[in-house]
């Protein structure tokens, strides 16, 4: 579940080189995975392997080689003359005893698939002449395309297009996957990723220290909430959620049923007065108590068994509900801040980090889309260029003393220690209106019950692309928390959890 960047990616085979293990072995297990995975994509027809200048180009060759072997019929476009590879990819080349054709858009013909062996995850320019066009009749071709650890033209570190990339059937990467793997606009690109053993030893992640993950119950399992037999609804936490005024009622009730759906104990509804008959004509399980000002609300804090609190789903961009951040945060409960709690505080942000670095042991997390995002973090939004989403919300987790959010197709947590998760499990029906506030309220749910902030995102992250999947095409917020139980049940069953 580690996730590597490429120069953490290039470490690892520095070491295992080091360790005594040559790295043109490491080039032939490779090699040997390409051909492997293409024998699976097609079982007949020409292939035709496009390799380029540098190991990526060496691992082309070998698996030109092991297919030709094995009777399937083989081409090689060379980006470079023979005589200029260098290294393993040299020798690599020479156990490729037939010609190379020359590198034209024109020499791609009509193959049954197509190896890209161009670039692979270094890439650290854009892509400009004879390559540009290559790489475009490749995407043109109409066949199946194989990439080689990563698409050509995409960066393995920040997942970004460089100038034009392939647009891969499947891709082979080795020993752990990148961050554009996961990423957008990468994982795009990538189709489905086979993740080879080319014989580089685990441990050398010791030494690594990676702290990506791909965000998956393995990277949490250790923290998943389980009610105990001899338990009580009072031990599972009570979480506290702000409810909006009477015309904005709706995000802050299905954020508190989805953490009552995540497991805690009790959820209220902290509501203003005018919406108390809206609020509690539509609730069941969900208490409701009246608290129209800041102050009702730090009363309602004083009962310390609330130990959690959703603010921001429909809570209103305004001074009240900074005002209510401020009195949690005052208190010390679990927080999550979503949607408007995080606009209110657009105009100065810096007030809000304090506050929250000012805890002895914050237990905070920020839900931000993208839209949101650099109303918090202007320096650190999508349009500067060059900056992962991965590095965005690192930084902004540090920044800020909480765990950040960042949410979409490659919803992204970071904790201010440096460790994140990317999920990939989200179906693309889940972006509608409403679901990030039962997003919010699952998070909420799992802080209640002691989960620490960053594994309560990942989990409720997870979780929530679950609840997509299980609810299908279709789906509304609605449907989400009536889906948990699904998830929760393959969850137990994957570790072995009676129920």
């Amino acid at each position: 579940m580690e996730v590597l960047t490429t120069s953490e990616m290039e470490r690892a085979d520095r070491l295992t080189i080091a360790a005594g293990t040559p790295g043109f072995s490491l080039m032939l297990s490779a090699g040997q995975a390409v051909a492997a995975a293409a024998m699976d994509l097609v079982e007949e027809g020409p292939i035709l392997v496009v390799c380029g200048p540098g190991n990526n180009g060496g691992d082309g060759f070998v698996a030109a080689a092991e297919l030709a072997a094995q009777g399937r019929e083989v081409s090689v476009i060379l980006m470079c003359e023979r005589d200029a590879l260098q290294g393993d990819a040299a020798s690599a080349a020479r156990g490729w005893k037939f010609p190379v054709l020359p590198f034209t858009p024109q020499a791609i013909g009509r193959p049954a698939l197509i190896i890209d062996a161009l670039f692979g995850a270094g890439l650290s320019r854009p892509v400009t002449g004879e390559p540009h066009d290559v790489i475009a009749a490749i995407n043109a071709n109409g066949a199946p395309v194989l990439a080689v650890d990563l698409p050509s033209g995409i960066n393995g570190t920040t997942a970004a297009v460089m100038g034009i990339a392939v647009r891969a059937t499947e891709t082979v990467t080795f020993f752990r996957k990148k961050p554009a793997h996961l990423l957008l606009p990468g994982r795009q690109h990538c189709g489905q990723v086979r993740l080879a053993d080319i014989g580089i030893d685990p441990q050398v992640l010791g030494e690594i220290k990676p702290q990506a993950f791909e965000n998956e119950p393995e990277l949490w399992h250790s923290r998943f909430p389980v009610p105990r037999i001899d338990g009580h609804k009072y031990a599972r936490g009570h979480v506290l959620a702000v409810s909006g005024d009477m015309t904005a009622t709706g995000a802050a009730r299905m954020a508190a049923r989805a953490a009552l759906r995540a497991g805690a104990g009790l959820v209220t509804l902290a509501s203003p007065r005018d919406a108390l008959m809206v609020n509690a004509t539509a609730l069941t399980a969900v208490m409701v108590r009246a608290a129209d000002t800041a102050i009702e609300f730090g009363e309602l804090l004083g009962d310390k068994r609330y130990n959690t609190c959703i603010i921001g789903p429909g809570a209103g961009v305004n001074e009240r509900t900074r005002d209510v951040v401020f009195t949690a945060l005052s208190a010390q409960r679990h927080l999550v801040l979503d949607a408007d709690a995080l606009t209110s505080f657009a105009d100065a942000p810096a007030r809000l980090f304090e506050q929250i670095r000012a805890l002895p042991d914050a237990q905070v997390v920020l839900t931000p889309h993208e839209g949101e995002f650099p109303r918090l973090f202007s320096d650190l939004s999508n349009k500067h260029p060059g900056r992962s989403k991965l590095e965005r919300v690192r930084d902004a987790a540090a920044r800020c003393g909480a765990v950040v959010l960042l949410k979409g197709a490659d919803t992204t947590v970071a904790a201010p220690d440096g460790r994140a998760a990317i999920a990939a499990n989200a179906p693309p029906w889940l972006a509608t209106a409403g679901a990030g506030d039962v997003l919010a309220g699952i998070i909420a749910g799992l802080l209640a019950q002691g989960v620490p902030a960053f594994e309560a995102a990942c989990i409720g992250v997870w979780m929530h692309g679950e609840t997509g999947s299980e609810a299908g095409p279709g789906l509304i917020a609605e449907d989400l928390t009536e889906t948990l139980p699904a998830v929760f049940r393959r969850l137990y069953d994957g570790f072995g959890i009676e129920y």
